[in-house]
């Protein structure tokens, strides 16, 4: 073989292998997603069925609260939430465990620790990781930790509801981004 016939032979090559891996790709992506919700499906109707054993949570050791814990604890607002799209919280002292405090949300239910934040919002960070309840002056929200999203927005408390009212009330500030008078 001459080397002409060879780069075009070579080239020949390279595109076939180029354009077959284009379309395993495309038909990866295609099915993939289908494949991913099957396998889910196929796992959660295992536990749906009846008389399946339930797992069971290991007991936790919880850490005796700490004297900045039980000031954290002091600042949580405890009771009933109304969140957005008529859902609602509860939170309440843990009573078996001391500067712990427990949050319902459904059926959901989750043991959880206080923790004071730097910018003065006040955490509920889920013992065993898996949710987080972040309340600031005038709402709160709770997170699933595990992928990054909310359970529940816009849960507002008594006390929360009635600073929005006040700030609603004070006269609006200059802002830095106002025109000059």
């Amino acid at each position: 073989m001459n080397a002409p016939s060879l780069a075009r032979r070579t080239q020949r090559i390279r595109t076939l292998a180029l354009s077959a891996g284009l379309m395993i790709g495309m038909a990866a992506a295609a099915i993939g997603p289908q494949l991913v919700h099957a396998s889910t499906a196929v796992k959660a109707s295992k536990s749906v069925i009846k008389g399946a054993a339930q797992p069971v949570e290991k007991p936790i050791q919880l850490a005796a609260a700490t004297p900045e814990q039980l000031f954290a604890q002091e600042r949580v607002l405890t009771g009933a939430y109304n969140c957005e799209f008529g859902q609602h919280i509860v939170v309440q002292r843990n009573e078996a465990n001391p500067g712990y405090v427990d949050l319902t949300l459904g059926k959901q239910k989750w043991l959880m620790k206080p923790v004071l934040s730097a910018t003065g919002a006040t955490r509920l960070e889920d013992v065993r990781g898996q949710a987080l309840l972040v309340q600031i002056l005038t709402k709160s929200m709770v997170l699933d930790t595990k992928t990054g999203k909310r359970l529940v927005d816009a849960c507002v408390h008594e006390v929360q509801r009635k600073a929005e009212a006040d700030l609603a009330a004070q006269p609006a500030r200059a802002s830095l981004f106002d025109a000059p008078r």
